[in-house]
């Protein structure tokens, strides 16, 4: 019997190692520019677009281009699994810090208050390509000025929508969930199965 895997389109450890913590055994697609660099996959949020169309935009563009990869690479057709992860703060996409500052300026706005966290995962092999949505709800306690600096000192806001993981230290400040733990880390494991299987992925 042939080995079933997938490719994953993501530079995310934690994408990686969900997949992992699942059984499923995946070969990354790494595209040759970070994704925001490809005019294929542009990240711009484009005028009158909501969150969660925003979101899906992104991940079926990954899912679609890695799939044209796979093609014009003559390498080992299977299917592409890509992800995208959004902050939504009162209707504003909030993405990765651009710097420490911004880090600080995200992170204050979302002390004390509620936000949704919205990842969209998409499949595409050949012409097809199926997605799903993952929206959570996430409520930070107050979160005094030291104790952002001290966490944003420590680089692992970084390269993190709405400069936080929740898999990290900033586990400290969240008060409450609702949703999918998996679907705010990155990768909602959930809706991921279903999704595999719809594609025969044995799980």
């Amino acid at each position: 019997m042939i080995d079933p895997r997938i490719y994953l389109a993501s530079r995310s450890p934690r994408r990686r190692e969900l997949l992992a913590q699942i059984g499923v055994r995946f070969d990354l697609l790494l595209f040759r520019l970070p994704p925001r660099d490809d005019a294929e996959v542009s990240e711009d949020w484009l005028p009158g677009e909501t969150p969660e169309a925003y979101v899906q935009r992104v991940a079926r563009a990954k899912a679609e281009f890695g799939a044209d990869l796979i093609t014009r690479r003559a390498i080992v057709a299977r299917p592409v699994l890509a992800a995208d992860t959004t902050l939504d703060l009162d209707g504003e996409i909030i993405g990765k810090p651009r710097d420490e500052t911004d880090a600080i300026a995200i992170l204050t706005r979302l002390s004390g208050r509620s936000h949704r966290v919205l990842t969209a995962i998409a499949m595409a092999r050949g012409d097809r390509i199926e997605h799903r949505l993952s929206v959570s709800m996430v409520r930070f306690r107050p979160v005094g000025a030291d104790e952002i600096r001290r966490y944003v000192q420590s680089g692992e806001p970084m390269d993190k929508a709405g400069a936080y993981g929740i898999q990290g230290r900033a586990a400290l400040f969240i008060e409450e969930i609702h949703g999918s733990h998996s679907g705010i880390v990155g990768l909602p494991l959930c809706e991921t199965a279903l999704l595999l299987r719809e594609f025969g992925y044995p799980l």
